[in-house]
């Protein structure tokens, strides 16, 4: 028998301006470090993206100069997002270019996730595809949403933030279709608080390889700590 066909994947991943990124991570981290690290765990996630088979294309939807350049580089198809209205509202740039392409299936993953394994991510991918259908992979605590799988795209309109299994499960449900909860390891951890970044470096130490440029961040980080003295 022949493997089941799969449908037409586009991943679609918003990223906002580094400007200001990652506030929350609190100020014994500089302003310019956040920014790195933003930028080094957006350019993870593509790298992932880009040797994950069963994703077809990327679509990065940004108004970010850098991201748009790191984008490129890592040839994914760039959108703008002229109006900046939040994550929500940027994926729907991508879910319509995506319907325009002809995708049957998008991937709507954030630029935070940078322990995601492509090979994890496939073996989501490539089971057999219930259409119509919704399936969400929540963040390390259970109320986020860290990845939205819509088939066909458009099924439902995504609305991330606080709590946003939650909301996502009421729309699929409200939608008549099928809602799917999966977990996936490496897309559990997001990062915005400093212990968020703690679980990460955690995750990242009990595995080998990926993540490359957020590795190195975090060793950047640790030296500095080290480094520093009581009272400087």
């Amino acid at each position: 028998m022949s493997a089941p066909s799969r449908p037409l994947t586009h991943a679609i991943l918003p990223v906002k301006r580094f400007r200001g990124a990652k506030a929350r991570l609190g100020g014994d981290i500089s302003a310019g470090t956040r920014r790195a690290l933003a930028e080094s765990m957006v350019t993870d996630v593509l790298m992932a993206l880009r040797r994950t088979d069963a994703v077809d294309g990327v679509f990065v939807v940004t108004s970010e100069p850098t991201a748009d350049a790191i984008g490129r580089g890592y040839g994914a198809t760039v959108l703008v997002d002229d109006v900046e209205a939040g994550q929500s509202a940027a994926t729907l740039i991508g879910i319509d270019h995506a319907i325009e392409q002809g995708a049957g299936r998008v991937l709507l993953v954030p630029g935070d996730c940078p322990a995601l394994d492509p090979a994890e991510l496939g073996q989501l991918l490539e089971r057999d595809v219930v259409d119509p259908s919704v399936t969400i992979v929540p963040d390390r605590h259970g109320t986020g949403t860290n990845a939205l799988i819509l088939t066909p795209p458009g099924i439902i309109e995504p609305s991330f933030g606080p709590d946003s299994r939650a909301r996502h499960e009421q729309l699929a449900h409200a939608a008549g279709v099928p809602v799917e909860i999966a977990h996936v390891e490496t897309l559990a951890i997001d990062v915005d608080t400093a212990d968020d970044l703690e679980a990460l470096r955690e995750a990242l130490a009990n595995r080998r390889g990926g993540a490359a440029h957020t590795r190195g961040m975090l060793s950047r980080l640790a030296g500095r700590a080290r480094g520093a003295t009581p009272g400087s």
